[in-house]
């Protein structure tokens, strides 16, 4: 599966992002949002995984695509300061017609993506195994992992657990129909 092209607002800088911009490059690719429990409960570690993949020539970059008409702690406002207080060091992108999401087929908060050079799928799966309720520690393995076996060459982890969140807050009437 290749990487479905993109060009979204930052709302942190105003520009306009394009996944075309890093071709050549491995991609993360993490659906998130700004009020999820799951996101927070990852956030910190997220920011550190994030900048080690980045550290070594690999590209991260966030996506809110939730309805923030009516989940207003979703708005590109509340995003600038979720970079901000989690020490964000990639783009966090505002997917303001859902288009991205449909394309990604995204399901959930977070939903995690990581694309070889060519952006071809690599890895679709969770963080690590930590959640916000049980005793796991958060730590970003079963994504980091994934990473350094793409950059070291080595083939996809052969088993890529889902990952489990809050759904994505569809606009009304815009919900996906990716079964049917």
């Amino acid at each position: 599966t290749q990487a479905p092209s993109f060009e979204l607002l930052e709302p942190k800088t105003g520009e306009t992002i394009s996944l075309s911009s890093y071709e050549g490059k491995p991609v993360a690719v993490a659906f998130i949002c700004n009020h999820c429990p799951y996101v927070k409960h990852i956030a910190e570690k997220m920011a550190e995984v994030a900048a080690r993949f980045q550290a070594n020539g690999g590209i991260f970059i966030a996506i809110n695509s939730n309805d923030v008409a009516n989940y207003s702690d979703d708005s590109p406002e509340k995003m600038v300061e979720m970079v901000a207080e989690y020490g964000f060091e990639f783009p966090y992108l505002y997917d303001e017609s859902q288009h991205v999401a449909h394309a990604y087929q995204a399901a959930c908060t977070p939903d995690l993506y990581l694309f070889d050079s060519a952006h071809s799928l690599y890895y679709r799966g969770q963080f690590d195994a930590s959640r916000p309720h049980n005793e796991e520690p958060v730590t970003g393995a079963d994504l980091e992992g994934a990473m350094i076996r793409l950059m070291t060459g080595k083939s996809a982890p052969e088993q890529q657990v889902a990952s489990l969140g809050c759904n994505i807050k569809w606009k009304e009437g815009n919900e996906p129909d990716y079964f049917g």
